[in-house]
């Protein structure tokens, strides 16, 4: 994984913490938070304020994360909404994070001058033990405060002052003004300078989970269902379909009934087909570093003498796309890819609803070969299959990671997802 990092590709875009002033903000948000600390004096942190680095200290990953609901998380600075969110337990999670950073950016800059913030996604469980538990989860709320309590002792603050000015003996109500007094020199006036977080309530109805070996959640659909990355549960659940992922004609006919998913090529001569050329590559690439054929570097073409040249057998998802390009491009009759062909997810990608970035990163763990799309929509699943390919795949992923998409990820992006571009 060290060559990942090196090139930018793990543990990339973490903000820095390396100053005294931030080290004891954050060593204060963490014991409020945990009642640990940190004796590291250089560490990054990722939007949650989670640090690599911290959790190898502790020998605990999930020092911000236990049980995988009710994420933890602490704020040094608003810059921190730019950053990754490291071992998600939920794919909303950093969208929620993001959010709630956009909502109060101006209140957190200056609340994170003098401290840290430290807070809560609270869902509406403490722990989930059972796949039922998941669907007591309605809605998740963020609720955050300075280490110190300066948004507590504002709301109070503010109450004591609704109260002064409603009271009709307030002026000689001398242990209410000593209490405002007392309030104000920990807030400052908050009439003038009011300290208020926006605390907004997110519906969680369709996610992707790590729990219970992954589980991708469908219920703001006309049919809804629950995909499992294991074995499908046998218990009665309440969606209209449970199924495993690797039943793929099964997966495909619930992104079929929904809407979810489009072909990338809709007409003859689209630009899109680029898209598939592309794909192509990436499935040859892993075909030929099966092989231990050094493929780093090399060209579309040089790609295809190599297989030539070691008489390689193309897989059906390889030629199902070849067959899709010769009726986009050269004329030939459209070919009929059908549910349970192997190239069939190759083909298609997330329409524009509120599910597109989860039925792109469900698409991704489908075409595991697509590296780009594997990277972009389900990093987790990237590491963890990386770490099990070939050196010369290795090699091949972090080269061409680093050339053509760290380079320009948004044109990557918009290549890819066209109009619905993903995470």
């Amino acid at each position: 994984m060290q060559r990942l990092i090196e090139k930018g590709l793990m543990f990339g875009n973490l903000f820095h913490v390396g100053s005294p002033a931030l080290v004891d903000r954050y060593n204060r948000a963490l014991e409020h938070l945990t009642g640990r600390t940190t004796d590291l004096d250089d560490f990054h942190i990722d939007i949650s304020g989670y640090s690599p680095e911290i959790g190898d200290e502790l020998e605990d990953h999930d020092y911000l994360n236990h049980g995988g609901v009710n994420r933890q998380f602490i704020l040094l600075a608003t810059e921190q909404k730019r950053c990754p969110l490291l071992n998600a337990s939920f794919s909303t999670s950093r969208h929620i994070l993001r959010r709630f950073i956009d909502a109060n950016e101006r209140q957190l800059f200056a609340l994170t001058a003098t401290d840290a913030i430290a807070g809560e996604l609270e869902n509406s469980v403490f722990s989930i033990d059972t796949i039922e538990q998941l669907f007591d989860i309605r809605r998740v709320v963020v609720e955050a405060d300075t280490t110190s309590g300066t948004i507590a002792h504002a709301d109070h603050l503010a109450r004591l002052v609704e109260r002064f000015h409603a009271g009709k003996d307030a002026w000689f109500d001398n242990d209410l003004i000593e209490e405002m007094v007392d309030t104000a020199r920990r807030t400052g006036d908050v009439t003038r300078n009011p300290v208020h977080l926006e605390h907004e309530v997110f519906e969680q109805r369709s996610c992707w989970t790590s729990l219970f070996g992954g589980l991708y959640l469908f219920q703001d659909v006309e049919s809804s269902g629950l995909i499992a990355c294991g074995d499908s549960p046998n218990q009665s659940l309440p969606v209209a379909r449970v199924m495993e992922v690797a039943n793929r004609r099964a997966v495909a006919e619930f992104l079929r009934d929904n809407d979810l998913a489009e072909p990338i090529v809709k007409v003859r001569g689209a630009e899109e087909a680029a898209i598939l050329r592309q794909k192509q590559d990436f499935i040859l690439a892993s075909v030929l570093a099966e092989q231990a054929i050094d493929i780093t570097g090399r060209s579309r073409a040089e790609l295809r003498r190599l297989a030539t040249r070691h008489g390689i057998t193309l897989p059906a998802e390889y030629e199902g796309l070849a067959a899709v390009l010769r009726w986009a491009e050269s004329g030939a009759a459209r070919p009929t890819i059908r549910l349970d062909h192997p190239a069939y997810f190759y083909t298609l990608r997330a329409t524009d609803t509120p599910s597109r970035d989860l039925v792109n990163m469900l698409l991704a763990e489908l075409t595991p070969m697509d590296i780009l799309q594997l990277y972009i929509c389900h990093k987790d699943e990237f590491y963890r299959r990386y770490r099990s390919w070939p050196q010369a795949a290795r090699n091949y992923a972090a080269d061409f990671l680093e050339r053509e998409y760290v380079m320009n990820k948004a044109a990557s992006r918009a290549a890819l997802f066209g109009g619905n571009e993903g995470r």
